[in-house]
């Protein structure tokens, strides 16, 4: 089968043939129709993702994934072939960007039919770190003010529309055509995060969603309300809890991790809810190439999709 993997770190991943998977008793083997690239990603191919989770090389990459089930272990009863899924597949074992891959039966959810598979595929590291990071975590209330950090990305596009779909009072910051995105999917203001400091034209907000880290997340803390809450996604940046101390914030960061009770919740939101799954890019396998560099590039705009059939 054709998979993209990498065979040390550091290396840029390729499309090679590759042994199908084998199937053990807890797990199903899904005919990957799309696959989605995260950040995660690149950390999984630098070997950064090998400080927090068990990876053997070679490896293939990708986390999230959707397709038709087309065999499942003798212990699974809760999906049978021809099933269509989303799953999400954790970054240890990762396996998505390929014609076939294995995944723990738990860690699949329903395909509602409302849904591409190119669309499913985009939803869970990116659907489910928007959701809990403003509503498990931030706890996001209707009539609230939050300020979305890099809204126009794959996080931050799912983001803007859960908090506006919430009742909340959306500020993002973006930049080029990314700004006209972001008025479209619901934010009620944006900040072209190039020309303008954030910090000078937003006070009183209840809730940071820091997506950006870096001096994006030092200058945060001071926009926020006394009582006010940030959280950040961005593992490169420890937050500065002297700041949030002198600021009287709350500092919290969020990793989401496979949890499919917690991917099926965040699914049916999307379905329930009409949220647009933005694709800056759905290429076929043999494009990769391009899809990667769009990925590392960091101007993504909402998810990049990799098609295989």
């Amino acid at each position: 089968m054709k998979a993209v993997r990498i065979h040390a770190y550091n290396e840029t991943p390729t499309v090679e043939d590759a042994p199908n998977p084998e199937v053990a008793d807890d797990e199903v083997l899904v005919r990957v129709q799309a696959t989605a690239l995260n950040p995660l990603d690149a950390l999984v191919v630098s070997g950064i993702a090998a400080n927090f989770f068990s990876i053997t090389l070679p490896i293939t990459v990708s986390t999230d994934f959707a397709g038709i089930v087309e065999r499942v272990g003798s212990a699974v009863t809760q999906w049978k072939p021809g099933d269509a899924v989303i799953a999400w597949a954790d970054a240890g074992t990762s396996g998505g960007l390929a014609e076939f891959a294995v995944v723990p039966a738990s860690a699949c959810v329903a395909l509602p039919s409302s849904l591409s598979a190119a669309e499913g595929a985009a939803i869970p590291t990116a659907g489910s770190t928007a959701w809990h990071a403003l509503f498990s975590v931030a706890k996001l209330q209707a009539g609230e003010t939050v300020l979305i950090h890099g809204g126009a990305g794959g996080v931050g596009s799912f983001a803007v529309q859960f908090a506006h779909k919430a009742g909340a009072r959306v500020i993002a910051t973006a930049s080029g055509d990314g700004l006209e995105l972001v008025r479209r999917l619901g934010a009620d203001e944006v900040i072209d995060y190039k020309a303008q400091n954030f910090a000078t034209f937003v006070s009183d907000v209840d809730v940071v969603l820091d997506l950006v880290g870096g001096e994006t997340q030092g200058r945060s803390y001071e926009v926020l309300r006394k009582g006010g809450r940030l959280v950040s996604t961005a593992a490169g940046t420890p937050l500065d809890e002297a700041a949030a101390k002198a600021y009287g914030v709350s500092a919290s960061m969020f990793y989401a991790k496979p949890f499919a009770d917690r991917l099926n919740e965040v699914v049916a939101a999307i379905h329930e809810q009409g949220i647009e799954v933005v694709i800056d890019r759905n290429v076929p396998i043999e494009e990769f190439d391009e899809a990667w560099s769009r990925l590392t590039s960091g101007r993504a705009r909402g998810k990049i999709v990799i098609t295989l059939s």
